[in-house]
C-alpha cells in the first residue's frame, strides 16, 4: 500500500550535504540526481528519497510534488 506521507516528506526535506546542501530535494537538478544514479545513492532513508526523486523526475512527474510544498 502506498503511503502519501512519503511524497510530502520528499517535497519538504532539505539536502543535508554536498554541492546543493540546504536545497529542497524536489528542487535538486536532474544532473545531480543522474550522478547519484550512476555512482550510487547514499544508504538509508536519504538514498531511498533520492532514488524515488530520480524516478519521479525521469518520468516527468515533478508536478506531483509542487502542491505538497509547505509554505
Amino acid at each position: 500500500m502506498f503511503n502519501p506521507e512519503i511524497l510530502i516528506e520528499l517535497a519538504n526535506t532539505k539536502m543535508p550535504f554536498g554541492k546543493h546542501q540546504g536545497w529542497l530535494l524536489c528542487n535538486l537538478p536532474e544532473p545531480y540526481l543522474n550522478w547519484f544514479h550512476r555512482n550510487g545513492f547514499p544508504k538509508g532513508k536519504l538514498g531511498m528519497q533520492l532514488a524515488t526523486l530520480y524516478e519521479i523526475k525521469l518520468n516527468g512527474l515533478e508536478y506531483l510534488l509542487k502542491p505538497l510544498l509547505k509554505k
